[in-house]
């Protein structure tokens, strides 16, 4: 039995690694993409671009703006003269937002007045538009607190400040709250998933499409013997990039890494069962390998969306949060991101290693199932 199951490991391992694309796509790939997502996926927003359109010209409205252009979410770029020019600057990009403060804010200020100033929001790109309008309510509140106790000071003639609370929040787990160490653990699943999806999905395709199935029919190999061959490189590789996409996390993003390195290898292995599974499922059911690459890609885009990684599942259709719990990479991405940010061990995350066990045996025992040795 082992004899036959090393001999098609040793075969599909030449078949793999002799040519020099496929290498590429194996071994440097995911390291570029960890780096290329590592970068682009973020939804951290820092010096948004504003334009100022301050038409009271006063030291109140010189302070509001201080308080905009002195923080570090806020980039000024442009001092409008008109409504016109300032939206031109938001038609064209070259302001996400503009603070407008008509004449008379002063004057409102000073008469007890609730003073009034506008922000201009571009909300073609709704995400960054709703953390403008989150920054700018928050510094807008504070502004407001120092005016209401400054005046409350001055009317009682008091120097000394009055008490007040002091709220401190404390992050734990992302202390910066970066949403590159939320995110970076995830791409590691991400391209795992992918990778070994790929790389199986074409493994019996390319055995029909070369003609050498024929002849694995008339051997003595088993079905069983003879998925596990087919499965034991790409688990090999699977692991490897594991490996290559975590130590550039580590090492090149400075993710934080908490919890079991043997504990995050028993994740990837039961997360593999799945992924191989699934695999050789697509692979069993495809004539040509085109059609296995575009199954391949059917399935995993909408398992990346819903497995959490960009949109959280509570905001889902509760269909769609049923869907989900036949998702792997829901499982694991709790794994991964519980490891690496948390440091939680097998206590917590017992039930996610149950769940990709299932269903890694239960795809598995279907590719199997699947496989004849007939035509």
């Amino acid at each position: 039995m082992w004899e036959r199951i090393s001999t098609v490991l040793r075969k599909e391992f030449r078949s793999v690694l002799r040519d020099p694309r496929m290498r590429m796509v194996i071994l440097v790939m995911p390291v570029i993409q960890a780096l290329l997502f590592g970068y682009a996926v973020s939804l951290d927003v820092r010096h948004v671009r504003l334009g100022i359109l301050d038409r009271d010209q006063t030291p109140a409205s010189r302070a509001l703006v201080a308080r905009f252009t002195g923080s570090s979410y806020f980039a000024l770029v442009a001092l409008p003269g008109d409504e016109a020019e300032a939206r031109r600057l938001v038609d064209a990009g070259d302001v996400a937002a503009i603070l407008q403060i008509d004449a008379g804010y002063a004057g409102d200020l000073n008469g007890g007045r609730t003073a009034t100033a506008q922000l201009i929001v571009d909300g073609s790109d709704s995400n960054t538009a709703r953390f403008v309008v989150n920054y700018a309510s928050t510094i807008a509140a504070t502004h407001d607190s120092q005016i209401v106790l400054q005046r409350a000071l001055r009317q009682a003639g008091r120097t000394i400040p009055a008490g007040s609370v002091d709220l401190r929040p404390r992050a734990w787990f992302n202390a910066d709250l970066e949403s590159r160490n939320y995110y970076v653990p995830g791409i590691i699943a991400n391209l795992v998933m992918l990778v070994s999806l790929m790389l199986t999905s074409m493994a019996i395709v390319r055995e029909k499409e070369s003609g050498t199935i024929e002849q694995i029919m008339v051997t003595p190999i088993r079905p069983v013997e003879f998925i596990l061959g087919k499965c034991a490189p790409f688990a090999v590789i699977g692991f490897l990039n594991v490996a290559m996409v975590a130590l550039v996390g580590l090492y090149w993003f400075d993710i934080p890494f908490r919890g079991s390195f043997a504990l995050l290898l028993v994740g990837t292995a039961f997360f593999l069962l799945s992924t191989l599974g699934i695999g050789l499922f697509i692979s069993t059911v495809s004539q040509t390998q085109q059609q296995a690459m575009m199954t391949t890609f059917f399935f995993f885009f909408p398992a990346m969306l819903f497995s959490g990684f960009i949109f959280p599942i509570a905001n889902m259709p509760l269909v769609i949060q049923w869907l989900s719990l036949a998702d792997p990479l829901r499982y694991f991405l709790i794994i991964i991101r519980g490891i690496f940010l948390k440091g939680v061990g097998w206590d917590l995350l017992w039930p996610q290693f149950a769940a990709l066990l299932a269903i890694g045996l239960i795809v598995l025992g279907t590719a199997v199932n699947r496989f004849h040795k007939t035509l």
